[in-house]
């Protein structure tokens, strides 16, 4: 199509809806080691030495009690050195292991944080509008954490009793046969039972996961809006509403510990049990002479290491089942595919601005049942200025979203210079978009990286043009800071008005084709407002804009007013001619619904 570019994306195509859980997340939580596989190897290589000096001392400690039995003073001396020697060389290679393994782990939860942030931060704004802030960063937070013990401190102990385990099996079998059968003959039943309390602890694991989200959510919404919390002096209400949560979260963990606790005690019951048949048989044999004392220790000192490594590889299995529950939702998020793709599509070369909605009904994704648009059909033509006006409810904010692609509409289209949004590039489209809400957002950095957040590339000067032009400058230039002044979370730290004024720059600097305007003065006094609808009036100069207002100094002088109700077009017209038809318009006016 002329004066068209299209634009790919890597990206597989949009898929409506909601992807399943991964099914093997097993295999996808050891990929994330992947990255790391050198300094992982380097670890296993010290994580083998460890072991073999931990397989090596209770030969060392057999060789020394043979030697006092046997009144051997020199092999018992060489003994005790090969043993200092033994515990320095594990001393080194557990120390290598621990830093190695953590370093790793650390680098993996963090490029899986970066992962996972990247992939909500893509998804549609109805993909929010479905969950709480609380519950995504629980994602980022606790989930994370567990999966990174998984794949990397858990693995290092896991291969570490795997190897202790496998040896100290293997070292058995070559010191007694019929011993180590005897001790065996309690391994399979513990090791069916893993498996059974491993699923078990899965599914609770889940559960205890998405407790702990919804406490996390509670703490959130509070912490945000604590000035609300604070003026209705709810903060009472607010803390029973939030220990509510987390002991739930602690009811379902009780359910995990206790499934746990009971696997364990039986686990250690059994390992220790079979020490004392080992005890046992094994004395029996030192009395006929089929052993020496020497080799009865070393080989319990064996059967206690391979106990110590099955106990601690079934609490190595409890971390797991909890990792898998927590992996399910972080996967879920790496591999949903959001319904607006962000990154595909057209690009206009010379934007017009000609904004078109062609019989467009829409419903929010969170009430799919509740039209909030019904058939719409609006024109906005290049370098004129449309007002929204209508009761509370009736569908203007909506529009403004969907001329951003916010969301798409259920039925209809909506166009740019005859183009359908679908088809555009939304990161694209919305460059070619300023915004001034009725509630600007600020971000807690300095007051010139806000203004400055629509073009990181413009130049001090140029900021300070644009504050200058939104009546920002002279506030801005009598703070401690200046431009450099920290606005605090949210802008806190600015009135109402200042974060309007610095809104209202950011948009100048951007300049942007199409403006839409969200009621962009109403934080502001009178005299400020004057300032201020000067510099909106030149700044909607030559662009099409959409302006939302309640007020008539902002529709007024409007090229065009669009009344909606119901989610329909009402009327439409300047504002003499609606003021002489009696419709809603005119007794919005006369209600001074509108006015200033």
């Amino acid at each position: 199509m002329r004066g068209m570019r299209r634009r790919e994306s890597a990206g597989a195509d949009p898929v409506e809806g909601e992807q399943a859980p991964p099914k093997v997340p097993v295999r996808r939580m050891l990929a994330l080691a992947v990255p790391e596989w050198r300094r992982l190897a380097a670890a296993t290589v010290f994580l083998v030495v460890g072991g073999a000096a931990s397989l090596a001392w209770p030969q060392v400690v057999r060789v020394l009690i043979d030697a006092a039995v046997a009144g051997g003073a020199e092999t018992l001396n060489r003994a005790v050195l090969a043993m200092a020697l033994i515990f320095a060389v594990q001393g080194v290679a557990v120390a290598f292991r621990y830093y190695l393994f953590s370093v790793a782990g650390e680098r993996i939860v963090t490029r899986l944080r970066e992962s996972v942030f990247g992939a909500v931060i893509e998804q549609e704004i109805g993909f929010f509008d479905l969950r709480k802030t609380g519950e995504l960063t629980s994602r980022l937070t606790s989930d994370a954490t567990v999966v990174q013990n998984t794949v990397s401190v858990n693995l290092s102990m896991g291969l570490r009793n795997s190897v202790l385990l496998v040896g100290g099996l293997t070292l058995l079998i070559a010191s007694s046969p019929r011993l180590t059968l005897l001790m065996l003959a309690l391994v399979p039943p513990v090791a069916v039972g893993a498996v059974v309390v491993g699923r078990k602890m899965s599914k609770i694991a889940r559960e205890a996961q998405d407790a702990l989200a919804r406490a996390n959510e509670a703490a959130e919404e509070v912490i945000a809006g604590i000035r609300t919390v604070r003026s209705f002096s709810r903060e009472e209400a607010e803390t029973e509403r939030y220990s509510e949560r987390v002991w739930e979260s602690f009811r379902v963990s009780r359910r995990r510990i206790r499934v746990m606790a009971i696997f364990v005690g039986v686990m250690t019951m059994a390992a220790f049990g079979s020490v004392a048949a080992v005890l046992w048989f094994g004395g029996r044999m030192v009395m006929t002479g089929e052993l020496t004392v020497g080799e009865l220790t070393s080989f319990i000192l064996y059967t206690l290491i391979v106990a110590m490594a099955l106990s601690a590889l079934a609490d190595l299995w409890s971390d797991f089942a909890r990792a898998r529950g927590a992996s399910e939702r972080i996967f879920e998020l790496l591999d949903r595919e959001p319904v607006v793709d962000q990154g595909s599509g057209e690009i206009i070369d010379a934007v017009t601005g000609r904004v078109e909605f062609a019989g467009v009904s829409f419903a929010y994704p969170v009430r799919p049942d509740v039209r909030v648009l019904h058939d719409i059909n609006l024109e906005l033509e290049p370098g004129t200025v449309t007002a929204l006006v209508g009761p509370s409810g009736a569908g203007k904010s909506t529009v403004a979203a969907l001329v951003l692609r916010l969301y798409d509409p259920d039925e209809g289209a909506v166009l740019l210079d005859g183009q359908d949004l679908k088809e555009l590039d939304a990161r694209w489209l919305r460059t070619r978009i300023g915004t001034v809400a009725q509630e600007p957002v600020l971000f807690s950095t300095t007051i010139a990286a806000n203004i400055r957040y629509g073009r990181p590339d413009a130049t001090d000067s140029e900021v300070e043009d644009a504050a200058n032009a939104a009546h920002a400058h002279d506030f801005i230039v009598d703070l401690p800071d200046g431009y450099s002044t920290e606005v605090g979370e949210r802008g806190v730290r600015l009135s109402g008005g200042q974060k309007q004024r610095v809104a209202i720059a950011r948009a100048l600097l951007k300049d942007p084709p199409i403006l839409i305007l969200d009621e962009a003065t109403s934080s502001l006094d009178a005299e400020s407002e004057s300032l201020v609808q000067d510099a909106l009036e030149r700044l909607m100069t030559d662009r099409t804009s959409l302006v939302i207002a309640h007020r008539l100094s902002t529709v007024k002088n409007a090229d065009r007013v669009v009344v909606l109700d119901g989610g329909m077009v009402a009327e439409a017209g300047v504002h003499d001619e609606l003021m002489v038809a009696d419709g809603l318009y005119r007794r919005l006016v006369s209600r001074q619904l509108v006015e200033a």
